[in-house]
């Protein structure tokens, strides 16, 4: 009996099975790629911080009315401090991290001369020595009425740049809403209520960033 050879296999190039294989890749990569118009991917995207829109947005819907809610008459709060710096920080202020304190404050007195962009302005029953002015502009500065509230925080934005901007459009407001208008050289002599906001950096001088001027 006569064995038969085996017959022999045929070897299938490997150039065959690369182009099978990246055939396989293309049809899976189409099956799950989104294809999404120009209108569609700009509408997913992260949306840009826009500072005047969210000054628009907070200064009298939130601002505001918060300073108001919580502002504490000075003459009570620089006593407060004198007696007990940290435990009167923490009772009438808001801060960020290790930063310095931030009060709504409320204050009645005798309007001086403005200078400078400042009013300022003479309050019995405060420690001798200090010093009380109000920002009337056209320059603001500051970020006084972002950190009095509490509510607004370095986590809610991307960047310290949106942060810093949120500031400011804040102050744009207050210039805008309460200061454009403001006869500030009118008031000396004037006996003024003021509330508003100042960031404590030495209690000798109270320089407030006003919400109300009446």
């Amino acid at each position: 009996m006569t064995a038969t050879a085996p017959t022999p296999r045929r070897r299938v190039p490997i150039r065959w099975i690369t182009t099978a294989a990246v055939a396989v890749l293309v049809v899976l990569m189409a099956v799950s790629t989104e294809y999404r118009t120009a209108e569609t991917a700009a509408a997913a995207a992260p949306k840009k911080f826009d500072p005047a829109a969210f000054g628009a947005q907070n200064y009298e819907a939130k601002i505001v009315p918060a300073v108001k809610s919580a502002a504490v008459d000075l003459p009570v709060l620089l006593d407060a401090l004198a007696a007990d710096k940290d435990a009167a920080s923490q009772k009438y202020g808001k801060r960020q991290g290790t930063g310095p304190y931030t009060f709504a404050v409320k204050v009645t007195g005798e309007a001086g001369a403005v200078k400078s962009g400042l009013l300022p302005v003479t309050v019995k029953g405060l420690p001798d020595g200090t010093r009380v002015s109000v920002q009337t502009g056209p320059a603001i500065n500051g970020t006084a009425l972002r950190d009095a509230v509490g509510f607004i925080t370095f986590g809610q934005f991307t960047n310290q740049v949106e942060y810093a901007d949120a500031a400011t459009a804040l102050n744009n407001q207050l210039r805008d809403k309460l200061l454009k208008g403001l006869d500030a050289a009118g008031l000396e002599g004037k006996q003024i209520s003021v509330t508003g906001a100042f960031t404590l950096l030495t209690p000798q001088t109270v320089t407030i960033t006003p919400v109300a001027i009446s």
